[in-house]
């Protein structure tokens, strides 16, 4: 099997966690300078959650590239719970070691690593992609890339950016993960 790369992108600064919220112009700023970093992998197709912020991020980039930009439900950010929690974070954290912890309307760890599972499947087994950029969310990305690497968990989510990319490599059956910054 040829190698195959999939570039993980959390989206750039925002200004609110809600579905709609755009980027900051700090984040636009950003989503401008990845374009030169994301041009030397040979992306051949890009997947986003539908969340503004994510294809706001990746929108200068496609348009640069003229690469349409492939809308998927299932990189949509990770609900912790339907409802307002002030210990939100000492909850976020309590989901990373107990995986099927639920909470009022939210999805455990465990049902959104299946959500994010499925496109990064999918992709592994299409045949037409080689370099591929997923455009998502700090919290479900750092649930897919802990399942890669078990060493990467709560303290590693908090530590990542806006934007900030790691890229997934098959070579062989063998899935490697590596953090690129940006």
């Amino acid at each position: 099997m040829k190698e195959k790369k999939i570039y993980l992108i959390r989206h750039c600064q925002a200004k609110g966690q809600e579905p709609s919220a755009g980027l900051t112009n700090v984040g636009r700023e950003k989503a401008l300078e990845l374009v030169p970093i994301l041009e030397k992998f040979n992306i051949d197709h890009i997947i986003s959650s539908p969340y503004k912020r994510a294809v706001q991020t990746i929108k200068p980039f496609s348009e640069s590239k003229r690469i349409p930009i492939i809308i998927d439900d299932n990189l949509q950010e990770r609900v912790l719970s339907a409802d307002s929690m002030e210990d939100w974070l000492e909850k976020l954290e309590r989901t990373f070691l107990e995986r099927d912890l639920t909470f009022s309307g939210g999805e455990s760890s465990i049902q959104a690593l299946t959500r994010i599972r499925e496109v990064v499947d999918e992709v592994f087994e299409n045949q037409q992609m080689r370099n591929v950029a997923i455009v998502s969310h700090g919290n479900i990305l750092s649930l897919l890339i802990n399942h890669y690497e078990t060493t990467f968990g709560f303290a590693q989510w908090q530590q990542m950016k806006n934007p900030d990319i790691f890229v997934l490599e098959k070579v062989n059956d063998i899935i490697h993960i590596k953090r690129i910054g940006q």
